[in-house]
């Protein structure tokens, strides 16, 4: 399933479908377990389809425009050239800190005492 129609679909449509391929997926890591699982992929796509709803009901939830349009502010954007793009920033040379010297550490000495 495309990105593309799941935002088409309704927030209840979604989490009903979310909860069905969870669902499923849990039979099918039980049926994994006993050897009766013949396609062990399918275990890897019910995962992405389910990341793939749980992002569309977060998007939604947040009420932004979904992934697939592009923003007019993207658009309107030049390319940066491949000279300047290549070329790390230089960074201002800093002073090395003076580390604190540490204080003279105590030498502790074990007591025992001489049983007679």
């Amino acid at each position: 399933m495309k990105a593309k129609d799941l935002h088409e679909r309704t927030v209840e449509d979604l989490k009903e479908l979310e909860k069905t391929l969870s669902k499923d997926l849990f039979d099918a890591r039980f049926r994994n377990f006993t050897n009766r699982l013949d396609n062990t992929a399918s275990l890897r796509t019910s995962r992405r389809e389910i990341a793939r709803i749980k992002t569309v009901l977060a998007l939604k939830s947040k009420g932004s425009a979904p992934a697939t349009q592009k923003s007019p502010v993207m658009a309107e954007e030049k390319p940066v050239p491949k000279a300047a793009a290549s070329k790390p920033a230089k960074k201002a040379a800093a002073a090395p800190a003076e580390k604190p010297s540490k204080p003279a550490a105590k030498k502790t000495t074990k007591k025992t005492e001489k049983k007679a």
